[in-house]
């Protein structure tokens, strides 16, 4: 059975199945930097919260 791929969601060329989605490194690089950077955001109703791992006074603990 012959899939028929998307295109890549960077610059629209056919997808390789090496790099799928995309069609070479230099895209899947691309959209890995936009993520890095916050260009994509997930919305969400939720609240950031608050010292949610807080810092261990532990003097036996090395740094």
């Amino acid at each position: 059975m012959d899939k028929k791929s998307s295109p890549c969601p960077i610059c629209g060329k056919p997808s390789t199945p090496q790099y799928h989605p995309f069609c070479s490194k230099k895209c899947a690089d691309i959209d890995l930097g936009r993520w890095l950077k916050g260009t994509y955001v997930v919305h969400t109703n939720e609240t950031p919260e608050t010292n949610e791992f807080p810092e261990e006074n532990n003097e036996d603990s090395a740094c």
